[in-house]
C-alpha cells in the first residue's frame, strides 16, 4: 500500500481499563503519531503564548489546535496557501487540529447572527462583514493543512433551553454533510462531526446516531464546558461516550482543568484541548496536583523550591518559586517560562493516565489523583458520581479537626480567587 492509500488518520486502541470506559490508543496521523488519551496545548492564532515548536518538542507534544476563524481572518488563505499550510507556517512539524470557528458563535454571539445559510458576523480586527459557511471553514482549514479538522457546526450556549437546542441540533447534522462534501483533501486530513444537543439526552443521542451514518474517523462531543453545572456535565460527557463507537477517536472540545481530565478519561474521552495552562501562566499561576500556586503571593517570596520538584520542565530544573514570585507577571519572560510548566504539566499528567491504563491501575492512580488534588477540602460529589457510574468508587474523605478545615480552604479559595479575579478583570 503507498502512502496515498494509507488512511490520513488511523486509531488503535492498545489498553483498556477493565473497571471503567478509560482506555489508552495509538493514532497515527500524517505528520506524527499521537499517543492519547492527549491533552492539545491551543496556539489560536498559529502560535502558543509564550512558547516556540522546539520548545513544545522538547516537551514531546505530539499534536496542537489551531483556530481556524482566527486563522482565516489573519493571516487568512492566500498567505497559509503561499506558505504551504500552516505546519510549515510557523516551523511546527508534527501534528495539528483545527477547530472550525463555530465556538466563536457563542464567544462572539454580539457579532454574529446564525440561519441556513452559515454565519454572518463583524470581523473583530476591522468591523467588516464576514460569511462563515460550512463550505468556507473547510476552504480555510483545507488551507490550513491540519492533520484533523472539526466540521462547522451551530453552537448554543450550554444553558440554553427549549426549541433552540434541537434547531442547532439539527442544523449541525446537515451542515456535516456540506462539510464532507467540500472537503477537497480527503487523503491527507481528517474530518471530524460535532456532536450537539445541549444538555437534552435526547438529543445528544440522535445526534450521534445519526453523525455515525457518516464516513468519518473520529468524533467530537461539543458544547459543554460553558457554564452547566458539572453534574449535567459529566452526564452527557457520560452519554455521548456511551453510544459513540469504540473503534474510532473522542475529542471533547474546551476542557482542561485537571480534575476534569481524569473524570472525562475514565469516561472513555480520548482527546481534550484548552486555552487554560497558558492562560493562567500569564496570570502568574503553576500547575501542580493540589490545583494552582499563585504565584504573585508574597508567601513565595522566600520559597527556594522548585514549582514541583519531580518535574522534569526546563523551569522546574533551573528556576525557584522565589524567583517566579519576584517576575511574575512584571516581566514577560514570566509567562514563558510559567506556560512552558503548565503544558509540561498537562503532558506529564495525560502520560501518567496512559501508563496508569497500560498497567490495569487506573482506578488506583485516579484515587490517588483526586486524594492529592482534594486534599485540603472534599471530593466534589460530581466527581463522586461520575466516577461511580464507571465503577470507580473513591475512599471516603479524610477526618480533619473544624480549625484545619477553615485554615486550609480559606488558604485555597483566596489563591484560586485572587487568580480568576484578575483574569476575569483582564479579559
Amino acid at each position: 500500500m503507498g502512502p496515498s492509500q494509507i488512511p490520513p488518520l488511523t486509531y488503535k486502541v492498545v489498553a483498556e481499563c477493565s473497571v471503567s470506559k478509560a482506555r489508552a490508543g495509538l493514532m497515527t496521523l500524517r505528520h506524527s503519531e499521537v499517543n492519547t488519551p492527549v491533552f492539545m496545548p491551543v496556539g489560536t492564532q498559529g502560535t502558543l503564548k509564550g512558547i516556540v515548536p522546539d520548545q513544545l518538542i522538547e516537551l514531546n507534544c505530539q499534536i496542537l489546535l489551531g483556530n481556524t476563524y482566527h486563522l482565516g481572518l489573519r493571516p487568512g488563505i492566500e498567505t497559509l496557501k503561499k506558505a504551504g499550510g500552516l505546519h510549515k507556517f510557523m516551523g511546527w512539524p508534527r501534528a495539528i487540529l483545527t477547530d472550525s470557528g463555530g465556538f466563536q458563535m457563542v464567544s462572539l454571539l454580539q457579532l454574529a447572527e446564525i440561519d441556513e445559510h452559515g454565519v454572518n458576523f463583524r470581523s473583530p480586527f476591522d468591523n467588516s462583514r464576514c460569511m462563515l459557511t460550512p463550505e468556507h471553514s473547510i476552504q480555510i482549514q483545507n488551507a490550513i493543512g491540519a492533520d484533523i479538522m472539526m466540521q462547522l457546526d451551530d453552537v448554543v450556549k450550554t444553558t440554553t433551553t427549549g426549541p433552540r437546542v434541537e434547531e442547532a441540533m439539527e442544523r449541525t447534522i446537515r451542515w456535516v454533510d456540506r462539510c464532507i462534501e467540500a472537503h477537497a483533501r480527503d487523503d491527507d486530513q481528517s474530518l471530524f462531526p460535532i456532536v450537539q444537543g445541549g444538555l437534552d439526552v435526547p438529543l445528544r443521542q440522535r445526534c450521534v446516531s445519526a453523525l455515525m451514518e457518516r464516513q468519518v474517523r473520529g468524533f467530537a462531543v461539543g458544547g459543554l464546558s460553558g457554564g452547566e453545572s458539572k453534574h449535567d456535565f459529566w452526564r452527557m460527557v457520560d452519554v455521548c461516550t456511551g453510544y459513540l463507537p469504540k473503534d474510532k477517536p473522542r475529542y471533547l472540545m474546551g476542557v482542561g482543568f485537571a480534575a476534569d481530565l481524569v473524570v472525562c478519561v475514565a469516561l472513555g474521552i480520548d482527546m481534550f484541548d484548552c486555552v487554560f495552562p497558558t492562560r493562567t501562566a500569564r496570570f502568574g499561576c503553576a500547575l501542580v496536583d493540589s490545583g494552582q500556586l499563585n504565584l504573585k503571593q508574597p508567601k513565595y517570596k522566600l520559597d527556594m523550591e522548585p514549582i514541583d520538584k519531580d518535574c522534569d520542565c526546563s523551569t522546574c530544573k533551573r528556576y525557584t518559586r522565589s524567583y517566579l514570585h519576584h517576575i511574575a507577571t512584571n516581566e514577560s519572560v514570566s509567562s514563558s517560562l510559567l506556560s512552558i510548566h503548565n503544558v509540561a504539566y498537562q503532558l506529564r499528567l495525560m502520560r501518567s493516565m496512559r501508563e496508569a491504563i497500560q498497567r490495569d491501575e487506573f482506578p488506583k492512580f485516579v484515587a490517588d489523583f483526586m486524594a492529592r488534588h482534594f486534599k485540603a477540602e472534599p471530593v466534589p460529589a460530581w466527581i463522586r458520581e461520575a466516577l461511580s457510574a464507571v465503577n470507580i468508587q473513591l475512599p471516603a474523605d479524610p477526618e480533619r479537626s473544624d480549625d484545619q478545615d477553615q485554615k486550609q480552604e480559606t488558604e485555597k479559595r483566596r489563591e484560586t480567587e485572587d487568580a480568576a479575579d484578575e483574569q476575569v478583570a483582564s479579559s
